[in-house]
């Protein structure tokens, strides 16, 4: 598979030389994690057909059955403090939200913060993780994580989450080639590694465009506090700003959000 995915980049591409793959891996993004911490160089791309411990946010499962799926990890090495890379999933879900508009013909939208989902189902999440140099105290590496959802049909899914995620198969009504999208997302995220600093205004605006969570009645949950309200923006460092039932408004930068509609809240 890795031969096909490299007939749809260039030979010339940036990454080209530095695509690792596994037919199973535990986790890509695990993996990933210790290849950069070894010094593994910027850009290095790991792609599994599939993961044994694949993660989301917040720790959760992320399932990873062979031959349905692209579970990839990208180490990047901005070299900037922690601050500067706070709208890092935001750049990468409007990365992924090309990569599927341009290799498959239609745009996903975006739930805050890391999932693409499409008619109301989660069809891709994101998981970006970052490690600081304590001498410097900047980022040492960054490695973003992509799993999404290519080839299944509704009843491959397990029980629990066959109302509530989708293929891009689903989406496109045939099959599709996943070897080009994998080929597609590696380029848009060679993309956006090169304007991560001097295109966060442009991409933030287009990550507002995309996201589906934006004046939608949303449950802000942290731990077993659940508030209630309804989100307004998404500041340029990816935080959500929101207008809760109480009166107050405030940027909401961790925890889980969840959409009125979407997932199953009602």
């Amino acid at each position: 598979m890795k031969n096909a995915i490299l007939s749809h980049l260039p030979p010339t591409h940036p990454w080209y030389h530095s695509i690792l793959w596994f037919d199973t891996i535990d986790s890509t993004n695990a993996h990933a994690k210790t290849l950069a911490a070894a010094g593994a160089p910027h850009g290095t791309v790991l792609i599994a057909d599939s993961q044994t411990a694949g993660r989301g946010r917040l720790g959760r499962v992320f399932q990873s059955p062979p031959s349905t799926g692209i579970y990839m990890s990208v180490i990047l090495r901005p070299k900037c403090p922690p601050s500067a890379l706070m709208h890092l999933t935001c750049a990468a879900a409007v990365a992924m939200c090309d990569a599927v508009e341009d290799t498959l013909g239609f745009r996903p939208g975006i739930k805050w913060i890391n999932d693409l989902v499409y008619d109301r189902k989660k069809l891709a999440g994101i998981l970006t993780e970052l490690s600081i140099d304590p001498k410097t105290s900047l980022v040492d590496y960054a490695v973003v994580g992509i799993g999404i959802n290519c080839s299944q049909a509704a009843e491959d899914f397990p029980p629990e989450l066959q109302g509530i995620a989708c293929s891009a198969a689903m989406a496109c009504g045939k099959p599709i080639d996943r070897c080009r999208l994998a080929a597609g997302i590696i380029q848009n995220l060679e993309k956006m590694s090169r304007g991560l600093f001097s295109n966060q205004n442009a991409v933030m605006t287009r990550y507002r465009a995309d996201c589906i969570t934006l004046n939608a009645d949303v449950a802000v949950i942290r731990g077993d506090d659940r508030q209630y309200g309804k989100a307004l923006d998404v500041t340029n460092d990816g935080s959500l700003l929101v207008a809760f039932a109480d009166g107050h408004t405030a940027a909401v930068n961790s925890g889980e959000v969840s959409v009125r509609g979407l997932y199953g809240y009602t």
